[in-house]
């Protein structure tokens, strides 16, 4: 998996990448993240990146040529391995608030590109014609508004890469989180068994294997109907709620989609 990410502050990136998971698999030749600097693509000598808007109004806006330019570089190094056979580019992803929400479905499905281009928004935004020509798709990683795209880009790379084979020690780790199950995580205890005045559940103490994924079950069904009832509405759909799921959810007041069992 190859990330290629055109910002104006590439300095930003290799403290945060460069750590745990992602800059263990970087070293490990599982991953590879190439920063590239707009500014270095700009034709003045003050590397000037950004412009009035036309119309006038307030703010900045990237300008396209220095954007294109560095796309056109890219796309150069790319090797034939990371050209899908059915299109010209890569995913060209714009970081921005007005783009659809990044989710764990939309990661996955992002796990199976070669490669991913992501370019940071800044300032009032870029010129539209980069949204129109160049991305093949736009992504926001939440509903609020950031100074730029370059966290939100190390936010999509760290829940990108952890799907790929071998970054994470165990894919059962993966499939198995909240989110990733369709569910919230149960709670999660190790040593030491007393706390100062706080236990672990004596039953994930007591040996009995079968009793202990029962607790756990309903326990990560319990805390997703407390905190993310929306996502039983979900799972529901999909069928992967067992009649006994079903049965422990209605004694905790859940009942399901209208037309549903």
């Amino acid at each position: 998996m190859h990330f290629y990410v055109l910002t104006l502050f590439p300095q930003s990136f290799p403290g945060p990448l460069g750590d745990s998971m992602v800059g263990m698999a970087c070293q490990r030749g599982l991953i590879s993240i190439q920063v590239t600097d707009i500014r270095a693509y700009t034709h003045d000598a003050h590397g000037t990146a950004d412009d009035a808007q036309f119309g006038g109004g307030p703010g900045m806006v990237m300008k396209p040529e220095p954007i294109f330019e560095a796309m056109e570089a890219v796309l150069a190094e790319l090797a034939p391995s990371e050209r899908p056979p059915d299109q010209a580019a890569p995913e060209v992803i714009l970081l921005s608030p007005q783009g659809p929400l990044f989710t764990q479905k939309v990661a996955e499905e992002l796990a199976n590109a070669p490669s991913i281009v992501l370019i940071c928004g800044h300032y009032a935004g870029v010129d539209e014609r980069v949204r129109k020509h160049l991305i093949t798709r736009e992504v926001s990683i939440g509903d609020f508004v950031l100074t730029g795209g370059e966290l939100a880009a190390m936010v999509m790379i760290d829940a990108i890469s952890r799907l790929v084979p071998g970054v994470v020690g165990s894919m059962e780790n993966v499939t198995q989180d909240s989110i990733s199950s369709g569910l919230l995580q149960h709670p999660l205890y190790t040593r030491p068994a007393q706390f100062r005045d706080m236990g672990v559940p004596e039953i994930l103490r007591s040996g009995h294997h079968a009793e202990i994924e029962k607790w756990r079950r309903r326990e990560s069904l319990r805390r997703t109907l407390e905190s993310r009832p929306a996502l039983l509405d979900s799972v529901q759909l999909t069928g992967r709620l067992t009649k006994e799921d079903l049965e422990y959810l209605g004694s905790l007041g859940y009942r399901p989609p209208e037309g549903q069992p």
